[in-house]
């Protein structure tokens, strides 16, 4: 992958104040204005001697690759394919494939870096722990970045323009945020809906981050079912991306 159209990319996505504060600052406020409640700073028996902002937090980290992976990356893809740039690219010594590459790595950074901003501010703001098992964490964070872009390269598959990926990743992105906690964290549902959330790749991307968040290794099962999701993901997506 060229090094320039990674500068370029990076460069472009800075001047987008829009994804700046939905991927990077957007997550970390949500924690914040939920941790300004003070019932949520409280221990719950329902949710096995925690707070609510101690759940919260993994699923703020995930809101932010959640937006990254099915909003942003979608619809810029999309809008570089509608006005001929991808097409253009094919006859340059700069084939597509690195721009592709190139908007991977940048949106999957900035949801890591938005992870990070939570992981601190859920730390130094409400005095909650880190990862009690940082590996596996990682492992976790790693995957549910990887199964994000998967979808997203997916969304971009299916549309042949902005309206269309706006759309799709519209239709994604809100079960994929119920799936992730966003409104009721997996360790508040009923048993047997927490188990097919769980088959989904954001659940069990949740499911895995607890896990790791109160000192366990992610269970198999769970890091089984993101590794699936990531290889079906990413073998549609390559079956069905145009450059055109």
């Amino acid at each position: 992958m060229s090094t320039a159209v990674l500068r370029t990319e990076a460069g472009l996505f800075r001047r987008e104040p829009g994804a700046l504060f939905w991927i990077l600052l957007f997550p970390s406020l949500l924690l914040v204005i939920l941790g300004s409640v003070p019932s949520f700073r409280q221990p719950s028996d329902d949710l096995g001697g925690l707070r609510t902002v101690d759940v919260y937090v993994p699923v703020a980290v995930l809101l932010g690759l959640i937006v990254g992976g099915l909003q942003s990356m979608p619809q810029t893809l999309t809008g570089y394919r509608e006005r001929g740039i991808l097409r253009r690219m094919a006859l340059t010594p700069v084939r597509p494939r690195a721009l592709l590459s190139a908007q991977m790595l940048v949106y999957g950074g900035a949801s890591l870096a938005s992870a990070l901003l939570v992981l601190a501010v859920g730390r130094l703001g409400f005095d909650v722990r880190l990862p009690e098992q940082p590996a596996g964490y990682a492992l976790a964070l790693l995957g549910a970045v990887l199964v994000a872009l998967a979808l997203g390269s997916v969304v971009s598959a299916l549309s042949r323009t902005t309206k269309i990926a706006g759309a799709i990743g519209s239709a994604v992105f809100f079960p994929s945020m119920f799936c992730a906690g966003v409104w009721a964290p997996v360790q508040t549902m009923p048993h047997l809906l927490a188990r097919v959330v769980g088959w989904t790749p954001f659940g069990a991307a949740a499911q895995a981050l607890d896990e790791a968040a109160a000192g366990h290794w992610p269970g198999w099962s769970h890091l089984g079912v993101l590794a699936l999701w990531i290889l079906l993901l990413t073998g549609a997506a390559s079956r069905w991306f145009r450059w055109e």
